[in-house]
C-alpha cells in the first residue's frame, strides 16, 4: 500500500445508538427530581425563621453592639447522660428542649455562691415579663448531700437535677482560670449550649442579653414544650 492510499482512505467510525428511555421511566425520573426539590423547599421554608433569628443574633450587630456573655463555637448539644429529679425519677437530660435554659452548677449543700446564683437565675427569668414562660430556671446539682429543707420552697418554679460532675464537665466548660460553678450557662430551645456568662456576672447586662436572644427567636419559638 502506498503513503498516497494511506492518506486518501477516509478514517472508519462505527456509530452506536444510545439506549432510550420509555416514557413510563422519564415520567418516574420526573416525578422523582420534583419530590426533592418540594423536600428541599420545605426544608428551607421551615428552617428560615431560626436561620433569620440566629444571623440577627450572630451577624447583625446595630451600631457595633456587643453581647455581654461569651458566644461559644462551635454550639454544644445537650448531652445523652441521664440525671435525677427531686421526686427521686430518672430524667433523660435531653427532655429540656423546647426551651431556653439558664443553668446554674454547684453541690446539693448549695453554698453561699451557689444561692446567689440560684436567686440571680430566678430574678432573671422573672425580668423577661411574658417572654418568661419561654425560659427555664435549671439547677444541676452535684455530690450527694440533700437539698437544704430551707431552699425547698423558693426552688418549686425551678428545675432541679442530680447529676454527676464528670458529666457535667463533659459537656460544660468553664473560662480559663474559673470553675464550672462560677457561671450561669444559656441553652437555646434547639438544646445547644450557647452561652456563657462572666463569672461576677453583672445582672443589668445578662439581662439584655437574653431579652436580645427571646427577642431574635420569637417568630419560632413558642411556650411550653410538645405534649409528649
Amino acid at each position: 500500500m502506498t503513503a498516497s492510499t494511506v492518506v486518501d482512505q477516509p478514517l472508519g467510525l462505527t456509530v452506536h445508538s444510545l439506549p432510550s428511555m420509555d416514557v413510563q421511566s422519564l415520567d418516574m425520573a420526573s416525578r422523582t427530581r420534583s419530590s426533592r426539590i418540594k423536600l428541599m423547599l420545605l426544608f428551607l421554608v421551615c428552617a428560615a425563621p431560626v436561620i433569620a433569628s440566629y444571623f440577627t443574633y450572630y451577624v447583625i450587630r446595630p451600631e457595633g453592639r456587643r453581647n455581654y456573655g461569651e458566644l461559644i463555637q462551635p454550639q454544644q448539644p445537650l448531652p445523652a447522660f441521664h440525671a435525677t429529679d427531686m421526686q427521686g425519677q430518672v430524667v433523660p437530660l435531653t427532655s429540656l428542649t423546647h426551651q431556653w435554659l439558664i443553668i446554674s452548677v454547684a453541690d446539693s449543700a448549695c453554698n453561699t455562691q451557689c444561692e446567689q446564683h440560684l436567686y440571680l437565675s430566678r430574678q432573671l427569668r422573672e425580668s423577661l415579663g411574658k417572654d418568661k414562660d419561654r425560659m427555664d430556671w435549671v439547677w444541676l446539682r452535684t455530690g450527694d448531700a440533700d437539698v437544704p429543707q430551707s431552699m425547698r420552697a423558693g426552688l418549686s418554679t425551678a428545675t432541679v437535677l442530680k447529676v454527676t460532675q464528670a458529666d457535667v464537665q463533659t459537656w460544660l466548660q468553664p473560662a480559663a482560670g474559673q470553675a464550672v460553678e462560677d457561671h450561669l450557662y444559656v441553652v437555646d430551645p434547639m438544646g445547644n449550649w450557647m452561652m456563657r456568662f462572666p463569672a461576677n456576672i453583672d445582672p443589668l447586662k445578662a439581662r439584655k442579653d437574653l431579652e436580645r436572644l427571646l427577642r431574635s427567636s420569637s417568630s419560632w419559638d413558642q411556650p411550653g414544650r410538645p405534649a409528649r
